[in-house]
């Protein structure tokens, strides 16, 4: 019952932000500016609901190797995806981050404007999102991507979409993976809200060695290849050990 309440809160939060803080908020930030008030708010509002969460009980978060993630700027950050928090949880950890989303996400009741604001889309045109996430790594935002597209589940081989290796290796930009794992599943795929474990959810966030791209550079490798080499060894480390 304490989850349910809990998420009928931050649908109230993500109503209020998408109809009331970002678009009356913008009014006074200039244009430049807009993007971090907006990073800034999300970052704040979410690292709030992590911190509730873990007052009440319902999970318990550890960070292994978090001084990696100090100071974090301009990079672009894979992960697998266990749980419908994890976007949640990571963003409320690192400030000025944002993440590539569903297209179908501009059309959500709670968080289409958000994710219009300050959300990369994954669009059909991969040159535009080159261009667009270009931009914003080279404001000092960093780039969370989920590889696998969706959430898995325990034990299951990630399946990796190629498109956050095809963005480092043409923004040139280093990728810092993360392994994500909870000891009982919570929110997982085709998992109800009110299905979640009465018990605290032990929520461990690894933070594995950055993949450096320049060594992905200057092989005589097809562009193709050099993709194939960059998805093998986002899997090898966003995957279980």
């Amino acid at each position: 019952m304490e989850v349910l309440l809990l998420f009928c809160f931050f649908g109230f939060g993500a109503l209020m932000i998408n109809y009331i803080v970002f678009p009356f908020g913008s009014l006074f930030q200039k244009k430049e500016n807009k993007k971090i008030f907006y990073s800034n708010v999300i970052h704040k509002t979410w690292k709030f609901f992590t911190k509730l969460m873990i007052k009440s009980n319902i999970i318990k978060v550890v960070v292994e190797n978090k001084e990696q993630l100090e100071d974090l700027t301009g990079k672009i950050i894979v992960a697998n995806h266990p749980s419908f928090i994890d976007i949640v949880l990571l963003i409320g950890i690192m400030p000025h981050t944002v993440c590539i989303a569903k297209k179908d996400l501009k059309r959500n009741l709670f968080m289409g404007n958000i994710v219009k604001s300050l959300y990369l889309v994954n669009d059909e045109d991969k040159d535009n999102l080159i261009n667009e996430s270009s931009e914003i790594l080279r404001h000092g935002f960093n780039i969370i991507i989920f590889p696998t597209g969706t959430r898995t589940t325990q034990g299951e081989v990630l399946k990796l979409h190629k498109g956050a290796a095809m963005l480092a290796l043409h923004t040139k930009t280093d990728i810092v993976p993360l392994y994500i794992s909870c000891n009982k599943k919570f929110l997982a795929k085709n998992q109800k809200v009110y299905d979640a474990s009465d018990s605290p959810i032990l929520y461990t966030i690894t933070v594995n060695n950055t993949i450096r791209i320049d060594d992905f550079a200057g092989e005589g490798l097809t562009e193709i290849q050099l993709r194939n080499r960059l998805n093998e060894s986002i899997k090898e480390r966003i995957s279980a050990p």
